[in-house]
């Protein structure tokens, strides 16, 4: 069985959606159904089911995409356990949105300096979503938002950086009162479902801080240029720039003595055959910038 066609199914299984999983992996949609057609052919089964856009498995399917994740890892581990500079190779690594746009492009630019034989492989997704990769195996490590829960001792963390949680509001509300705007204006939530959007509906509630309910989103981005936009007002972490082109927002504190914080940082598997690769990224993601003369 080819792994690669494995890991491109349980992509399609976990996303529904073979177009997504085409973004994920750098590859177009059709090469993903080629693959998933050739691993159908070799089991020998139908893996999953088309409706619309939609993609679905199988019973078998589902079957398969129960141990895939373990088989994966396990073929990877070997792969790495024979190599004989585990600084060069492969790197599986998984990170927020704003940590793609803020935290990773400085440090790619300093590992391709410093460990040029590191490939890294990067996957966009939800905190929820790269915890439970680097868990299961199908992730080396990930830039993620820290749990709400102990973090294991079979796993490791870095602090990266602390973010406060701001209320942001458009430029012409500003001279607002925060209370005020919360009360008065649409509320564009952060989504519960992630672990920073669970950081700010905790503080409304321990603040007493009711609101008008409007949106609720998951991209912080869209929030922001939503908020920008007069659309409503919003708590969100402020993240590592680059914000949006063009936003007219301004950054509160938020009221109060509570301030709550996100802290982002590295996550990944304590003694990991991967260990020398990941210092190398936890270097260059900590490396303070270089500022530029003039």
């Amino acid at each position: 069985m080819n792994t690669q066609f494995l890991e491109t199914f349980t992509m399609v299984a976990e996303h529904g959606s073979m177009a997504e999983a085409a973004r994920r992996l750098s590859i177009t949609p059709a090469a993903v159904a080629q693959r998933i057609a050739a691993l159908e052919a070799d089991l020998g089964t139908a893996l999953v089911l088309r409706s619309g856009r939609r993609v679905t498995p199988t019973e078998a399917g589902r079957a398969i995409v129960a141990g895939s994740h373990r088989v994966l890892a396990e073929v990877r581990q070997m792969r790495l356990a024979a190599r004989a500079d585990a600084e060069v190779g492969e790197l599986r690594l998984g990170a927020i949105s704003t940590a793609m746009t803020g935290l990773l492009p400085p440090a790619l630019q300093r590992l391709s300096v410093t460990a040029p034989g590191l490939d890294v492989f990067l996957l966009p997704g939800t905190s929820t979503e790269m915890y439970r990769h680097v868990v299961d195996g199908g992730l080396d490590a990930a830039i993620l938002v820290r749990p709400p829960f102990a973090i294991p001792k079979s796993l490791e963390w870095r602090a990266l950086r602390t973010e406060p949680l701001v209320l942001i509001c458009p430029e012409a509300w500003a001279r607002d009162a925060p209370r005020a705007l919360l009360r008065e204006k649409p509320f564009i939530r952060y989504d519960r479902n992630n672990w920073g959007g669970r950081l700010a509906d905790r503080w409304m509630k321990d603040a007493g801080v009711a609101v008008r309910e409007g949106l609720e989103l998951d991209q912080l981005e869209a929030i922001a240029v939503m908020v920008s936009r007069g659309l409503g007002v919003s708590i969100v972490p402020d993240w590592a720039p680059p914000w949006p082109e063009g936003l007219t927002l301004r950054r509160l504190p938020l009221p109060g003595q509570l301030r709550p914080t996100r802290e982002i940082g590295l996550l990944w598997p304590r003694g990991a055959p991967t260990g020398r690769m990941i210092a190398q990224v936890c270097a260059a993601l900590l490396a303070e910038p270089v500022s530029s003369a003039g």
